[in-house]
């Protein structure tokens, strides 16, 4: 459940403006598995409105979506009713701390932009994030992956332009945002073995609707983007204001592209994929009896 989005609101407009990215860097990290891709059971850790799992279920045997907000999960369980109706998916309603799944039991877990809504912060060293990451290594079977899709803090600086308008609530959501070098040395302690990390640039959350400069004004663009529940009244206000002010002078989508700039350096995501270590050729066929 986010700490501060209400998406049993945002739940029937969020698909409007945001996209399954990085799927190819999913099926990439689940084809090292042990087993073929096709054999794999995926768990969605935080899966919202189903689109990674849409996106995937043709692709695995089956998934397990897990979600805390009913408005979600139920969108997902009717965009996907087909594939329930046919085993290749299970809905949880759940927190992804505290997976409903049993040990060893999965090939891989994938995260995607769930972790800054946890209840945490760098105050409390991210105890919460931790759960979440042992969880995942409890269920995943040896030489499964556990796959995080997240923004660094240095990505919500640079990778989106319109938070240029709302540094206070970017700042808000830099401070739950678990720094990449944070995230490896917990993964590490709770029994990963090892992890890599990618950034695709030419990823973008939001596709075509990230460009549209006017978006700013359009309720249902801003929903698609949990950082504007936290922009105050009157700071929206005075937001929307400054945007109609330059929309209206033809200045606004100059002030788009210059302030996109950094993120052709930055990215807008990072992929960290951590494995479990496999069994050794002795532990699968078992001790020998004599």
């Amino acid at each position: 459940m986010s700490t501060y989005e209400n998406y049993h609101e945002t739940s029937q407009v969020y698909d409007k403006t945001r996209s399954a990215g990085g799927i190819d860097i999913i099926l990439r990290a689940m084809e090292k598995g042990t087993h073929p891709l096709n054999e794999q059971v995926l768990v969605d850790a935080g899966c919202g409105t189903g689109l990674y799992s849409a996106a995937l279920v043709n692709e695995v045997k089956r998934i397990e979506a897990v979600d805390l907000n009913e408005g979600m999960l139920r969108m997902a369980q009717v965009k996907l009713k087909d594939e329930e109706n046919k085993g290749r998916i299970h809905f949880h309603l759940s927190s992804i701390s505290s997976l409903p799944l049993p040990d060893e039991s999965v090939d891989a877990v994938m995260v995607n932009q769930v972790l800054h809504h946890l209840p945490d912060d760098e105050k409390k060293d991210w105890p919460e994030h931790k759960k979440v990451f042992r969880e995942s290594f409890r269920i995943v079977k040896p030489g499964g992956s556990l796959i995080i899709n997240s923004c660094s803090p240095e990505q919500l600086e640079m990778g989106f332009w319109f938070y240029s308008f709302i540094p206070d609530a970017m700042r808000a959501v830099q401070e739950k945002t678990i720094s990449l070098e944070k995230m490896a040395e917990q993964l590490k302690e709770v029994g990963f073995v090892s992890h890599t990390q990618e950034v695709p640039l030419d990823l973008i959350l939001q596709k075509e609707a990230y460009f549209k400069f006017d978006g700013i004004l359009d309720q249902d663009w801003r929903h698609g983007d949990s950082i504007w529940s936290l922009v105050e009244n009157e700071t929206l206000k005075n937001v929307l204001k400054k945007v109609k002010d330059l929309k209206q002078r033809k200045k606004l989508e100059d002030f788009m592209k210059q302030h996109d700039l950094p993120r052709n350096n930055s990215g807008q995501v990072t992929f960290t994929i951590a494995r479990k270590k496999p069994l050794t050729t002795i532990q699968k066929k078992g001790p020998n009896i004599f």
